[in-house]
């Protein structure tokens, strides 16, 4: 095979040749306008640094010369700061020679009034002492100022103590009762806010108090504060006790009307009580039981029952008010003084309350010297009323002194031990009490032994637990519970047991006093009765059944005996109803003259015995209507149905001319006068 060669045509030649001599006449352009473009940069970067060489040089001219300048204003204005500090300081050094003459005037007037003022003055007063001390102690001007601080120290204590005299007053009774009465009828009680001091004297006292403790380094006010709070705490409750017996005496009452009529949307609220202490109506107070006994000497007996309420009312209210009292001072005095400031300012009230209940023991010591135990029944309400509020006394007076704590269970142990003894003895009082002839009642009605010795009892139940606390205080040979309330209620219960186990055995002995038997039978089955029903009353039965069981029924069985001993004296007059040598005869038969005067002596037995007794005991008496009608329908029945036997027997007999001068009494009759039998009325 041959190799043919393909020749390029020659225009294509041609034509790539000038293309390429284009090209090459552009490139050719391009680098001389690029040459000429560097050579223009060139330029201006010379003429660039020359002008960046010239501003150089004129910035370091213009440094050389601000340089120095700044300096020397930078140094001025230090001087000109300088300057005005001095001038500042010599202004305020200057204020402080000044002081003592500015602040004359305020300080002489007083803070009363502005206060704020006054206590700016003495800041400024202060600091000027401060100063001097520091720069220039030996200057006349510290002594001056130092002066004017100590007087207007002084004139601030001055005020203090002007404040709280000008604006403590007492509280009124009418708050305080409000504050310390007992209403059921409320579910919540109302608390009573004691307001001491208006609220911006108030605000004012705080000021200076603490203004005296931080700068005043003085404590003086404290005792000034304790001074006078304590007078007016002593005031309240001297105030509360004369309103007290002032409105008890005019009213009758033990309670101040004015409590009552306080609240406007409660008109017709009862009286409210003594405070924690409750009245039992089925107990007789004993200023009632003393104005039964001694009549007209019951007012001597009110006063005194008056007296104990007061004094209960005095113990609640000194708790509530120094409570408030502490409330008080805790806004005033500094937290590390509140206790021995507080213990200070309630001695004076304290010690007066405690005084006045020594003499309550002193004078129940020596009624029980006069044999006087009613007049002792006064410690019990009192007793059970310190005991019910010791707790409170003790938390109230929680951080006072030992000697401050002591003094209420002080009191309670003597009321106590009084009280023990005059229980020991009463006791032996009704087991001693003569048997005096003249002193027993001549209707065989309830002697006034048994009545006095009941009604004390009574008020044992209605101080129960404050008796056998009493009692159990006293027992030193307690080793097992000593203290609990079982163990009390047992001891009240022997003791109680005794009183009417002497009480029996002494109305046995004086019952003798009588010559007539069925009179000293109705003397003692009154007594036993009225025993007996008082103590059901009164529900001191359930207290005697703790120790022993069958008292009601040995009561019960002394009574049915003495009802038996009095029928016993209707013998003499139903044994001429018997057929003992009544005569043997056919109805009709003619007797013998001995045989009529059997009939006619136990006609006139009969009647003549009749007389007599209903004579006799138609002034006898038994208050007791229901004992009085069974004992009565009783006699009636015995008396009556062996009359009509008799009678019967005797209707076909003839035995007199004269009939309707034995047969003198109809049945109906005869039980008419036994029914007006111990009717003193009739």
């Amino acid at each position: 095979m041959g190799i043919t060669t393909k020749m390029i045509p020659t225009e294509d030649a041609s034509a790539r040749k000038r293309e390429i001599e284009e090209k090459l006449k552009q490139e050719q352009e391009t680098l001389s306008f690029i040459r000429e473009n560097l050579e223009k940069s060139d330029q201006l970067t010379k003429g660039m640094v020359s002008i960046l060489s010239s501003f150089e040089s004129r910035l370091m001219q213009l440094e050389n010369s601000i340089i120095p300048v700044h300096k020397q204003t930078e140094n001025l204005q230090r001087l000109q700061e300088n300057v005005d500090k001095t001038l500042s300081c010599m202004d305020h050094v200057i204020s402080y020679y000044h002081v003592a003459k500015d602040t004359d005037r305020i300080i002489r007037e007083g803070p009363t009034g502005r206060l704020d003022e006054y206590l700016a003055c003495i800041a400024k007063i202060q600091k000027a002492v401060e100063y001097f001390q520091d720069n220039n102690p030996d200057s006349p001007e510290l002594n001056t100022v130092k002066a004017r601080f100590e007087k207007g120290k002084e004139l601030l204590e001055a005020e203090f103590r002007s404040l709280l005299t000008r604006y403590s007053k007492p509280v009124p009774p009418i708050l305080i009762l409000d504050a310390i009465s007992v209403d059921d009828e409320l579910e919540v009680p109302e608390e009573v806010v004691l307001e001491h001091l208006p609220e911006a004297v108030l605000q004012d006292i705080i000021c200076i108090a603490g203004w005296l403790v931080e700068y005043g380094r003085n404590q003086d006010f404290m005792n000034v504060y304790f001074q006078i709070r304590s007078n007016q705490l002593d005031r309240s409750i001297k105030g509360l006790k004369d309103h007290f017996r002032k409105n008890s005496a005019s009213s009758g009452v033990l309670y101040s009307p004015a409590v009552q009529t306080k609240r406007k949307d409660t008109p017709t609220k009862k009286a409210p009580r003594r405070p924690g202490y409750d009245h039992d109506p089925r107990v007789k107070h004993h200023s009632d039981a003393l104005t039964e006994k001694h009549g007209a000497a019951a007012g001597k007996d009110d006063v005194l029952d008056i007296e104990i309420d007061s004094y209960i009312h005095c113990i609640s209210a000194f708790v509530k008010l120094a409570q408030s009292e502490y409330a008080l001072l805790t806004e005033i005095i500094p937290e590390h003084h509140q206790k021995k400031t507080f213990d200070s300012l309630i001695q004076e009230a304290l010690d007066n309350l405690m005084l006045e209940g020594e003499n309550i023991v002193s004078a129940a010591r020596r009624a029980i010297m006069r044999h006087d135990y009613s007049a002792v029944l006064t410690i019990f309400p009192i007793l059970k009323h310190l005991k019910m509020t010791k707790p409170e006394f003790d938390a109230t007076l929680q951080g006072t002194a030992a000697s401050t704590k002591n003094k209420l269970p002080t009191l309670i142990t003597s009321m106590e031990t009084i009280g023990a003894k005059a229980l020991e003895e009463f006791a032996d009082s009704i087991k001693n009490d003569p048997d005096k002839e003249y002193n027993m009642p001549k209707d065989g009605t309830v002697h006034e032994l048994t009545s006095n010795a009941i009604l004390f009892l009574q008020q044992l139940l209605d101080f129960h637990e404050t008796a056998g606390a009493m009692l159990a205080s006293q027992e030193t040979s307690s080793s097992g519970g000593g203290s609990t309330s079982e163990f009390n209620k047992r001891l009240l219960s022997t003791y109680i047991c005794k009183v009417l186990g002497n009480l029996q055995l002494n109305l046995l002995s004086k019952s003798k006093v009588y010559e007539d038997s069925a009179l000293s039978a109705i003397f003692l089955h009154n007594n036993y009765n009225y025993i007996l029903k008082s103590l059901e009353k009164s529900d001191l039965i359930q207290l005697v059944t703790v120790t022993q069981k069958k008292a009601e029924s040995q009561y019960r069985e002394l009574i049915e005996q003495q009802m038996q001993m009095y029928q016993r004296s209707w013998v003499k007059v139903t044994e001429h109803l018997t057929d003992r040598n009544m005569p043997v005869g056919l109805p009709g038969a003619k007797l013998k003259d001995k045989e009529r005067q059997v009939i006619k002596d136990k006609f006139k037995g009969f009647n003549d015995g009749l007389e007599e007794l209903c004579k006799i005991q138609k002034g006898w008496a038994i208050p007791d209507k229901q004992q009085r009608d069974f004992i009565r329908q009783a006699q009636k029945k015995v008396v009556s149905d062996a009359y009509r036997v008799f009678l019967h027997r005797c209707a076909n007999i003839s035995f007199t001319k004269n009939p309707e001068k034995y047969h003198k009494y109809r049945p109906e009759e005869v039980e008419d006068m036994i029914e007006k039998l111990f009717d003193t009325s009739a």
